[in-house]
């Protein structure tokens, strides 16, 4: 399977609230992917609270944190997880990168920049919530996926996120995933709820990649720290990772300007900063 679009492809995954499964979706997608023949590279992008390598029990000898204010080179501390799948692990209870500064993050572009043609795709896990971190990471993307759950909490989260990112950014392309559902017709209905909510609020164009069920096989992996697509790899969570991981192969990425990845990010910033003081 090939991917459509620029070699270097941009992703995040993200979500309005904590606590709706986005991290453990993000490393089981990523090693999906790989299983398709994907170069990928996860950039752990929950800056003060990162817990990627945990999940997946790895123990990084550096993090971003070494990069952004000890000036070390980005490509020494990146890992290797499962399937070859390469992460960039964050910090954890560092409160100065929680709000990058407009230094900050041209500096993580600027290294992000070294690593390109070293990967097919570029998977960023935000953190949860509507702070300016996950902001820029979101609008720095050619593909925003949302992780919703069916608890109306997540739900409303979630579209508060996508009307601030339409509304403020120009966001208006996002794909959703609902996470611990029972079966497919569940997840469906989720994703409607969403939708009439949507339609009722701001304009938007919104794909559903799918549904992961409820598998308590999922958290007898987390426990082992690893990915349940390693671990119970014919469970029906892993079944869900991969037809989604295949759609995500599939499915047609918005056309990007030319050049490289630093290239792409900083003039998409400078685009959707023209249009939010238009």
């Amino acid at each position: 399977m090939e991917t459509n679009g620029s070699k270097n492809r941009v992703i995040t995954i993200t979500s309005g609230k904590g606590g709706v499964g986005k991290t453990n979706i993000v490393s089981n997608l990523a090693i999906a992917l790989a299983k398709f023949g994907k170069k990928i590279l996860l950039l752990d992008a929950d800056l003060g609270l990162g817990n990627l390598d945990i999940l997946l029990g790895l123990k990084p000898k550096m993090n971003l944190s070494d990069v952004l204010m000890e000036g070390k080179n980005i490509k020494d501390m990146i890992i290797e997880g499962p399937m070859g799948v390469k992460i960039l692990p964050a910090s954890s209870g560092v409160l100065e990168l929680t709000n990058l500064s407009e230094n900050q993050k041209l500096q993580l572009l600027s290294e992000l920049e070294s690593l390109n043609g070293a990967f097919d795709i570029l998977i960023i896990d935000t953190g949860a919530g509507i702070s300016s971190n996950v902001m820029y990471f979101n609008i720095a993307a050619q593909d925003i996926i949302v992780i919703i759950t069916p608890e109306p909490t997540s739900i409303h989260d979630s579209l508060a996120l996508m009307k601030i990112l339409s509304s403020n950014y120009d966001e208006k392309y996002f794909k959703v995933i609902v996470n611990f559902v029972r079966n497919p017709k569940e997840g469906f209905e989720v994703f409607k709820k969403l939708m009439s909510l949507i339609e009722e609020s701001f304009e938007a164009s919104v794909d559903y990649l799918g549904q992961i069920s409820y598998d308590r096989n999922v958290s007898k992996a987390v426990r082992k720290q690893k990915a349940v697509i390693e671990s119970f790899p014919d469970s029906t969570a892993s079944m869900d990772f991969f037809k989604i991981a295949e759609k995500i192969c599939a499915f047609q990425s918005k056309e990007l300007p030319k050049g490289n990845i630093q290239f792409f990010w900083k003039q998409l910033l400078e685009e959707k900063k023209n249009k939010k003081r238009t």
